[in-house]
């Protein structure tokens, strides 16, 4: 529907030239400043076609500081915020580099109210400053009628605002209190709390990243809900929103589908892409050709892996496609290569097996487990050899699991350390749930060898190890093993007490 307006500086004369149907007149006590309290003089006519009452809004802009249309509308915001948002490229975002850059929205609050149109009079309500009522007639009606009835319009507009911030306030009372709260968030507050997200994620979320609270709840909706289809679980989206919440600006069709169309050709199921998004969900603001790919490349190219095994190693550590790889690679590569002697093509199968390792640091995480497994009599390369073999010893813990592991090794089992060196398998094993059992069961049995305990008992099922070592069933065994279980589960809980 379209409207026209026009104003003119009130002139008795020429007011004779247009019927009485179209105009409206404002006195001062009606519209505030514009007329003259002492002589009731007039300033202003307005001629309106249009057929509703609507509030004019002379210089209105928006919170991006565009210009936006002078006539109020309750829904002209949420649709400016969905087109903006729906609009941006997002891949001209990103830098060559393999960092992510955030995307760069000029969505700056504006927490002064005065900026809304509103001043507060003394000892009065407040009235919005330099704006008139409009009412446009189809039948003759006196300017009486007209007064009495803007003022009503006035009124309820005022007290539906009211309410408006009352129920605002009510039901996010943290948040109104640590940010300048819209009113109009609420509805992607409401669709956002499905997901288990409270007050105190929105305020970590407008902390960390503050236009993505000022998406339309339809953009964000489609866009979870995409995420959802490919695999992501429902558990997930508060994590992903916490640690991403840019994910609800990043387009279905410019972002989402070519990030996952990526992952498909490095070779990663269907049913493994909700796993990669939910472990790092940074990556959707990295440009596809600008950092995912070269990375790609560079892992191919420079380190060594080989193609056929780049799906297999993003599954086990997606991180590996946001960080800098260069970086990471050529200081453990120079690191291992110095310490233990290791050659290009050790190094390449620990990464292969592990890419974690990129990720550990080398003075807290790779440097004091080479020394533990020193320090209990291995030579550099036995160490060499436990750890390509099994690269996962770099993550295990010191304290509860290499050392007790280690002593249990030697004081129970009368094994040699160098044993570790063909069984290293041994140290990946659960103590408790594992090669405790296995061991005592056998003892229980009186089937325990004499000597070293054979390692190799604690490497296959449990099926196997019952029919191969203990010749007895497997329930048997399994109500064995929860006795034990709850018999070291007490002496903890009564050391504890």
């Amino acid at each position: 529907m379209t409207a026209t307006f026009t104003l003119y500086p009130y002139n008795p004369t020429g007011c004779s030239h247009y019927p009485s149907s179209s105009l409206s007149f404002f006195p001062s006590k009606t519209i505030g400043r514009f007329g003259n309290r002492e002589t009731g003089s007039w300033r202003f006519v307005v001629q309106s076609t249009h057929s509703n009452p609507i509030i004019l809004k002379p210089n209105r802009r928006s919170r991006y500081g565009q210009a936006l249309s002078p006539y109020d509308s309750d829904e002209d915001g949420d649709e400016m915020e969905e087109d903006d948002d729906d609009n941006e490229e997002e891949d001209d975002w990103l830098s060559d580099d393999d960092f992510a850059e955030i995307a760069d929205i000029d969505g700056k609050e504006r927490k002064d109210k005065s900026q809304k149109g509103f001043k507060k009079r003394k000892g009065k309500e407040k009235v919005q400053e330099n704006s008139w009522g409009i009412r446009s007639f189809h039948s003759e009606q006196s300017t009486k009628m007209v007064k009495t009835e803007n003022m009503g319009s006035l009124k309820v507009n005022s007290k539906g605002k009211l309410t408006a911030r009352k129920l605002k306030e009510d039901k996010y009372p943290r948040l109104s209190e640590e940010i300048d709260l819209d009113e109009k968030w609420c509805p992607l507050l409401d669709y956002l709390s499905t997901f288990g997200l409270k007050e105190s994620h929105f305020v970590q979320m407008y902390e960390r990243h503050m236009p993505c609270l000022q998406i339309n709840v339809c953009s964000a909706q489609e866009r979870l809900e995409y995420l959802m289809n490919i695999g992501v679980k429902h558990r997930d989206v508060r994590r992903i929103l916490l640690r991403q919440p840019q994910i609800l600006e990043y387009t279905v069709e410019n972002n989402l589908k070519s990030h996952v169309a990526f992952l498909m050709d490095l070779g990663i199921p269907d049913s493994r892409i909700g796993h990669i998004i939910s472990s790092a969900p940074s990556l959707f603001s990295y440009s596809v050709e600008n950092s995912l790919k070269p990375t790609v490349r560079y892992l191919i190219e420079e380190v060594g892996i080989k193609k056929g095994d780049l799906g297999k190693v993003v599954q086990l550590s997606p991180q590996i496609l946001v960080q800098r790889i260069d970086i990471s690679w050529n200081t453990r590569y120079i690191f291992l290569t110095k310490e233990l002697g290791a050659p290009r093509d050790s190094i390449v199968k620990m990464v292969t097996k592990h890419p974690q390792l990129l990720h550990y640091s080398i003075d807290d995480g790779l440097l004091p487990r080479i020394n533990f497994l020193r320090s209990i009599g291995m030579r550099n390369s036995e160490i060499l050899k436990v750890l390509t073999s099994l690269t996962q010893v770099l993550s295990l813990s010191l304290e509860e699991n290499l050392k007790p592991k280690y002593m249990y090794l030697v004081n129970e089992l009368h094994n040699e350390v160098q044993s570790l060196t063909k069984y290293p398998m041994y140290l990946s094993l659960s103590l408790d749930q594992r090669i405790r059992p296995r061991h005592r069961f056998l003892v229980s049995l009186k089937k325990a060898p004499k000597g070293p305990f054979p390692l190799s008992s604690f490497v296959p099922t449990d099926e196997y190890f019952c029919h191969q070592w203990a010749g007895t069933s497997l329930d048997k065994y399994l109500a064995f093993r929860q006795r034990l279980l709850l018999k070291d589960f007490a002496k903890k809980y009564e050391r504890k007490v």
